[in-house]
């Protein structure tokens, strides 16, 4: 596997199956781009970045690609068309990297982290995102993690029933006061669970959506405030989930939700469903916060943590 030593065969095998439209909708189009064409040319190029825009890379990030390559085809003015998609991944995966989305081989690992490791997770509601929280347990705890989870979405009649349920699925105590409730209340008494059960993770379930963005930013404020009464380091990470579907309305929602709250990691669900894949590279270009986690099928273990070499060469490879 070469690159992909710490990457499972299976998990590799996975990602591939779960890009697979997304993969087919680019090189169908890539290949229409460079029939009976010899070498990369400014045509070539041109198709080439209007592929990347339809395929929700966003304007932004495709100009910075299609540059790039510009420029390491100048030194060859005859760079072969059948190089176009080595060139295209070593590009891709270069600016990734350049983007603070490091490979993090196993992050169901948290020998290196606080204890407990407090996870506060946020995003639209129809995203996955409870969904997300329950995979994020089940893998926690399949790597001998002890895990406990907060229902504070308690504006949504069926989130904290949801919640309950994959606690049960997977077998993870879940703090919920019904709803209608405070939520900070919520996560404070799973904070304090957490610390009494010597939990490796606490993961806090937020709103998807209040009616404004200054209710949103307040409400999430205030759930850190009450929490750091008890643990005044946490959170330690805000998670924001993102349905890649949804293309460039996942970039969109990025942008709202940080302007109201310090997102430093992302999830990005529901890839296997859409041609839409490129997104992720938009995304994690405009915003530089690390691509965490991408979900590439319904099984638990499909919830993937995002490794760039992998999924560059998923998606571009032929």
């Amino acid at each position: 596997m070469g690159l992909f030593d710490f990457f499972s065969k299976e998990k590799k095998e996975t990602l591939d199956k779960g890009l697979e439209k997304s993969k087919s909708s680019i090189f169908d189009k890539i290949t229409r781009a460079i029939s009976g064409k010899s070498k990369v040319d400014e045509d070539v190029l041109d198709e080439l970045e209007e592929i990347l825009i339809s395929s929700d890379v966003g304007v932004d990030t495709t100009i910075k690609i299609i540059k790039r390559i510009e420029n390491r085809v100048a030194s060859d003015k005859y760079a072969s068309v059948e190089e176009l998609d080595l060139i295209l991944r070593e590009e891709i995966a270069a600016l990734l990297a350049e983007n603070n989305s490091q490979d993090v081989h196993n992050s169901f690992e948290t020998k290196n982290l606080p204890k407990p490791y407090v996870l506060m997770v946020v995003g639209v509601n129809g995203v996955g995102k409870t969904t997300t929280i329950g995979k994020l347990a089940y893998n926690f705890q399949k790597n001998g993690k002890k895990v406990v989870l907060g229902a504070a979405d308690t504006f949504r009649a069926a989130a904290v029933d949801q919640l309950k349920l994959w606690g049960e699925r997977v077998g993870v105590t879940v703090i919920d006061h019904g709803m209608n409730t405070d939520p900070s209340s919520v996560a404070y008494d799973a904070i304090k669970a957490g610390i009494e059960q010597d939990a490796d993770v606490i993961i806090i379930d937020t709103a998807g959506r209040l009616h404004t963005k200054v209710n949103l930013m307040n409400e999430l404020g205030k759930i850190k405030r009450v929490m750091q009464k008890i643990l005044p380091e946490a959170p330690n990470e805000v998670m924001l989930v993102l349905d890649g579907s949804t293309g460039q309305n996942a970039v969109i929602q990025a942008r709202e939700f940080t302007k109201v709250t310090d997102v430093n990691s992302l999830a990005i669900t529901k890839l296997d469903g859409t041609a839409k894949g490129g997104v992720v590279i938009g995304i994690s270009d405009e915003f530089k916060i690390p691509v965490k986690y991408i979900g590439v099928g319904e099984k638990m273990e499909d919830l993937q943590v995002f490794n760039k070499t992998a999924f560059v060469d998923s998606l571009f490879k032929k």
